[in-house]
C-alpha cells in the first residue's frame, strides 16, 4: 500500500479527534466539586472512561507515525531529514507546553512553576517512538516493547510501596524536580506528576504500541489487530494480579489494559469509517489535534483566572438548581462545542495547524 493511500484514512483522523474532544470534555467541568464519576480519573488504582483518553491519544499518534514516518524513512536518505524534522516537532511541542504552564502560574499564581505536563509527555513519547520508527524494523520495536514492560515491571515490583508520594515514581521525580511537580508538600518533602518522569516508560510503550498496531493496519491485517486486542485485555487482566491498573503511575497492566481498548476502538473507527463509509465524527478536531487542545488550554486559563468561568457555572446552576453536577457537565460540553465551532472554521478554510 502507498503511502499517500495510507494517509487518506479518516478513521485515524477521526479517533484522534474524538479523544482531544474528550479532553476538553473532562478537563473543563463547570465545577470540580460536581463531576460525575465516569468523567474523573480513577483516585488511585482502577480504571474509568477517562483514563483511557490520554493514552488512547498516545496510541493514535503511534498509528499516525506507522502512517506517515515509516514508508518515507524505508529510504535510506530521507532518514535525516525526517528524523530533524521529527526532533523539530517534538521540541515545539515540548516549548509548547512550557509556555502553557508558565501562562497557569502567572494566571492562577501557582506556588511553583510545574515542569512535567501532557504536552510535555506527548514531545518526549513523540520523539522515543518516532526515533524508533524511522531506525528500525517491527521486530526490534517489538523488543523495545518488551523490555519497557518488563523493565518497568520490575522496577516497580521491586519497590516497597506503590502507595501516592511512596512509590518510585513519585520518589524519583521529586528528587529530580521539587518543587516543580504537579502536587508537592513542602513540610513534608512528598511530591507527585502523573506525567513524570519514570512512569514516561510505560507512555512510551503506548505510543510504541499504537506503531505496531498502525503497521498491521497498514497492511490490512486486521485479524491480527483483533488478537491483538484480545491478548493485551487478557494479559492486563493476568498482570493486575501483581501489578493494578493505575494510569498516574502507567503500570504495565495498564498499558496494556488501555492498549487492548485502543486497539479495539482502532479496528472499530477503521471498519465504520475507512470500510463502511460512516461519518468520520471527530475529524475537524483530528486535523488541529495539537492546536486544539493549547488553544482551548490557554482559553479555559484565561477564563478561570478572570473569574468568568465561575460565574458561567453559577448561571448554569441557577437553571439546574437541583442537578449541579448536569450543570456542571453542560459548561463542560458548551466549552467543547465552541471549540468544534473553532475546528469547524478552521478546517472549511483548510487551515491545518501544525505544531
Amino acid at each position: 500500500m502507498s503511502a499517500p493511500a495510507a494517509a487518506r484514512m479518516g478513521s485515524i483522523d477521526a479517533l484522534r479527534g474524538l479523544t482531544v474532544a474528550a479532553m476538553l470534555l473532562v478537563n473543563n467541568p463547570g465545577d470540580w466539586g460536581h463531576v460525575y464519576a465516569p468523567l474523573l480519573h480513577a483516585d488511585w488504582h482502577g480504571f474509568t472512561p477517562t483514563d483511557l483518553i490520554f493514552p488512547l491519544f498516545l496510541f493514535i499518534a503511534g498509528v499516525s507515525m506507522a502512517f506517515s514516518l515509516v514508508p518515507r524513512a524505508s529510504t535510506a536518505t530521507a532518514r535525516p531529514a525526517l528524523q530533524r524534522g521529527l526532533l523539530q516537532r517534538a521540541l515545539r511541542i515540548l516549548m509548547a507546553g512550557a509556555l502553557l504552564h508558565l501562562l497557569a502560574w502567572w494566571l492562577l499564581e501557582l506556588p511553583a512553576y510545574r515542569l512535567w505536563g501532557v504536552l510535555q509527555r506527548i514531545a518526549l513519547c513523540v520523539a522515543v517512538v518516532g526515533l524508533l520508527a524511522i531506525h528500525t524494523r517491527a521486530r526490534a520495536q517489538w523488543l523495545v516493547l518488551a523490555a519497557l514492560l518488563f523493565g518497568y515491571a520490575g522496577v516497580l515490583l521491586g519497590a516497597a510501596s506503590l502507595a501516592p508520594w511512596q512509590n518510585p515514581a513519585s520518589r524519583l521525580d521529586t528528587a529530580l524536580f521539587a518543587p516543580l511537580l504537579y502536587r508537592y508538600q513542602p513540610l513534608t518533602g512528598l511530591g507527585h506528576d502523573p506525567e513524570g518522569l519514570l512512569s514516561s516508560a510505560g507512555a512510551i510503550a503506548s505510543t510504541l504500541l499504537g506503531l505496531l498496531a498502525g503497521g498491521w493496519l497498514r497492511a490490512r491485517r486486521l485479524g491480527a489487530l483483533a488478537a491483538l486486542a484480545v491478548a493485551c485485555l487478557l494479559a492486563a487482566a493476568l498482570a493486575a494480579a501483581w501489578l493494578p491498573l493505575n494510569k498516574q503511575l502507567w503500570t504495565p497492566s495498564f498499558v496494556l489494559w488501555a492498549g487492548g481498548l485502543s486497539v479495539a476502538a482502532l479496528l472499530l473507527a477503521h471498519l465504520l469509517v475507512d470500510r463502511w463509509g460512516a461519518p468520520a465524527l471527530g475529524r475537524r478536531f483530528g486535523v488541529n489535534a495539537i492546536a486544539a487542545y493549547l488553544g482551548s488550554a490557554a482559553m479555559a486559563l484565561l477564563l478561570i483566572a478572570s473569574g468568568a468561568w465561575a460565574w458561567l457555572f453559577q448561571m448554569a446552576s441557577a437553571l439546574l438548581p437541583a442537578a449541579p453536577k448536569l450543570a456542571s457537565l453542560l459548561c463542560a460540553l458548551g466549552f467543547v462545542g465552541v471549540w468544534w465551532c473553532v475546528v469547524w472554521a478552521l478546517d472549511r478554510r483548510h487551515i491545518h495547524l501544525k505544531i
